[in-house]
């Protein structure tokens, strides 16, 4: 048995107007269309709907409480869709941000605030490893990575070139060498982040190149504590050159053997995602590329 909105629309404005004709105008169908609805829903339910009576079409008591159900199926289902509507609204939807590091992902946030205010915000953060996979779960409509890696479920677009580089305590006999190598690196106490960590794979690899492996003093999961743990004189860490703007306390070092292998801060969605706010993230991460980029 088949009770489709289609049916039911065709009830109530039968029940409203009194007649398969004004029914008709009133939804923008055929007169056919609508009798051809109410008498399939009363044949295959073995229930009348309507009497006759004076030329105008009745509605049984059934029929009145069939029209009740039906309105508030009616509301049920306009909510739902300004639901949806809202969530995909430029003016009142909402969207979750990844970021592995705080810069220029938060600029980047700052700008799409700036030009659609109405839309909620959300921020997740984490390690690269944990940011990605909130991408292809669905847990973050966006995220913006380094060094994000080629997947064909990926939209991309690079946001601006950065480097990993060396942070020491601002007293620290290397400070002022500007650059420094892998081995007078692998000599000192070193700081490193989780394996998750897209800033300490490039590093493995620069150390991989360079055939060392140096052994660190200290591990740590957040970025935040190993820059404290680098003001604080327990080692030498490392960032991604544009993931912070702060240079309070530290000193930051270029690494002779990462020169010349630059990755990119890249803003990323699934290609399956279909959304209004998506598109204007990406739409405005491309005008910050431009504006940005050296």
């Amino acid at each position: 048995m088949t009770l489709s909105h289609a049916r039911l629309d065709a009830v109530r404005a039968v029940a409203e107007s009194g007649s398969y004709a004004a029914a008709a105008r009133l939804l923008g169908v055929s007169q056919p269309n609508v009798s051809a609805h109410v008498r399939a829903l009363e044949a295959e339910f073995g229930v009348r709907l309507f009497t006759r009576e004076s030329g105008r079409l009745q509605p049984t008591g059934l029929c009145l409480k069939l029209c009740d159900s039906a309105e508030r199926m009616a509301e049920a289902r306009s909510d739902a869709e300004r639901l949806l509507l809202s969530r995909s609204s430029l003016r009142e939807g909402k969207i979750t941000v990844g970021l592995g590091n705080a810069m220029p992902g938060m600029a980047l946030i700052a700008a799409f605030h700036c030009a659609y205010p109405g839309v909620t915000l959300q921020v997740e953060t984490g390690s690269h490893q944990k940011i990605t996979r909130s991408v292809v779960t669905h847990e973050c409509d966006i995220g913006i990575l380094p060094d994000v890696p080629n997947d064909h479920r990926f939209r991309r677009q690079n946001l601006m070139a950065s480097e990993v580089i060396a942070i020491t305590p601002p007293d620290h006999p290397l400070a002022r060498a500007g650059t420094v190598t892998a081995r007078a690196l692998s000599n000192e106490p070193l700081i490193f982040r989780s394996s998750g960590s897209s800033t300490q794979r490039a590093v493995d690899r620069m150390f991989a190149r360079a055939g060392l492996s140096p052994r660190p003093f200290l591990t740590l999961d957040a970025r935040d504590g190993l820059y404290e743990a680098v003001v604080n004189g327990l080692g030498i860490g490392f960032l991604w050159r544009a993931s912070t703007t702060r240079t309070d306390s530290v000193s930051h070092l270029s690494i002779a053997e990462m020169q010349g292998l630059n990755s990119h801060e890249t803003v990323f969605s699934l290609k399956a995602t279909e959304s209004k706010i998506v598109e204007a993230f990406l739409g405005v991460a491309a005008s910050f590329d431009q504006s940005v980029e050296p």
